[in-house]
């Protein structure tokens, strides 16, 4: 079981939180046609804040081979990332949980992306510190 997060393009996402839970179901379907592992198919905002990140919570599906030599703390920054054009849905390891949530939280307010409190308590935290209700 991992901890998950997730950033969003604010202008993508709905205003209500009930429009906003739906909206997120249609988004983790995964249906778009590309790679979800690509960041070029999100938008401006999003890759920025993927690649501040990645500096930290190194991406799973990237260089495998390096992966082999991870001692087990630096497994631990291990992270899955599902990359669509509207969202970047984020799976860290627990033992990360604290530290995964606070740079999330911060880079998303600095590069401009919401937030989802997807393993938490369902916060929907915009740029500016508001909350989706």
């Amino acid at each position: 079981m991992s901890y998950d997060l997730m950033v969003f393009e604010i202008s993508k996402a709905p205003k209500t939180k009930k429009e906003f839970l739906d909206w997120y179901e249609k988004q983790t379907q995964w249906s778009e046609d590309h790679s979800y592992s690509d960041p070029e198919a999100a938008s401006p905002a999003l890759k920025d804040w993927y690649a501040k990140m990645k500096k930290t919570f190194l991406p799973m599906n990237e260089n495998s081979s390096a992966d082999e030599n991870l001692d087990e703390d630096e497994e631990s920054y291990l992270t899955d990332y599902s990359i669509g054009s509207s969202v970047i849905y984020t799976a860290f390891s627990w033992a990360r949980a604290e530290e995964a949530y606070t740079l999330t939280t911060s880079l998303a307010q600095k590069c401009g992306v919401g937030f989802f409190d997807v393993s938490g308590d369902g916060d929907i935290v915009l740029p500016d510190g508001s909350e989706i209700d």
